[in-house]
């Protein structure tokens, strides 16, 4: 009876045109894959999984078994059971939904944000970092992407200044009023400093030894896009949280390209000054009067003439 089944499944998937069936597997496998990497690295990931296989091999069960007139009530029961797994997985999965649906509210529908203003300040923060990872500073700057972060600046302190170097030293100095929270830098703007980030929670982290700006790093990256770098304030490390991921420590070299990388900025490469503002060659300098800047006449050859 089960071949039966299985063979009536068959001729039946013969029936349909392939393109359409072609067309089905590639939208399922779009929808997988999403649903997989939005909840990849959480804790909900491994309960997804389980519940996914209980489904899987209970349906299979099931229909296997209920064919004909056999089993019926246990069919009917597994029905029944799967519409209750629908609201379990609704519950399970409430924060995961409440970040979906965040995502969704608060991105923007055109364009791809400011992320090209803000390659133009990948050295200056990185800069700032290397100082105060040599200082032992704590620091944690957040870079907005396409998910506004409007509700958390107004719960810190307003300031639009232009990003630099000294800026974000002078804000993570330690005794500075606004050095032991986040800066939110938008575009090429320090939007606002002294912002408090959700903590992430301390079993989704990769060392429990790190501490509350690792853990708000983690947090904020789970539930928005932003890039948030943290530089550890024990150890000097600098880390990049995205996705919900703590990256490893980056050497001082590798902060600026990484950065870069990630925001998907192309380096800035500066070409040699052909025009005519180009300064002149060192050999020739040396050939013109300091003063004048017409050339030198040697004092033995004018004297010959």
């Amino acid at each position: 009876m089960i071949v039966d089944r299985l063979r009536d499944l068959i001729e039946r998937l013969g029936s349909y045109p392939l393109w359409e069936i072609g067309l089905e597997l590639v939208l399922i496998w779009v929808v997988v894959f999403a649903l997989v990497r939005f909840i990849q690295g959480t804790r909900a990931a491994g309960v997804l999984k389980g519940l996914l296989f209980v489904l899987v091999i209970g349906t299979l069960t099931v229909r296997l078994m209920s064919a004909g007139d056999s089993f019926q009530r246990l069919a009917f029961l597994f029905d029944r059971l799967a519409a209750l797994f629908a609201i379990v997985m609704v519950v399970v999965f409430a924060p995961e939904l409440r970040r979906a649906f965040s995502r969704l509210g608060e991105a923007q529908l055109m364009g791809t944000g400011d992320t090209a203003n803000l390659g133009s300040v990948i050295d200056d923060i990185s800069a700032a970092a290397i100082y105060l990872a040599r200082q032992r500073f704590g620091a944690l700057v957040v870079m907005e992407r396409r998910v506004g972060l409007r509700g958390l600046i107004q719960g810190g302190t307003t300031l639009d200044a232009h990003v630099s170097t000294a800026l974000l030293q002078t804000i993570f100095f330690p005794g500075s009023a606004l050095h032991d929270l986040a800066v939110i830098v938008r575009g090429d703007r320090v939007v606002a400093a002294g912002v408090q980030l959700p903590l992430a929670d301390p079993s989704e982290m990769p060392d429990p030894m790190l501490g509350s700006r690792h853990r708000a790093a983690v947090g904020l990256s789970k539930e928005t896009d932003a890039l948030v770098l943290v530089v550890s304030e024990e150890t000097g490390a600098m880390r990049i949280s995205e996705r919900g991921r703590l990256s490893r420590a980056y050497e001082e070299e590798e902060l600026a390209d990484e950065l870069r990388r990630r925001l998907r900025v192309k380096p800035e490469t500066s070409e040699p000054d052909t025009g005519a503002d180009a300064e002149p060659d060192a050999e020739h300098d040396e050939d013109l009067d300091p003063v004048t800047g017409a050339p030198e006449v040697d004092a033995e050859s004018e004297t010959t003439a």
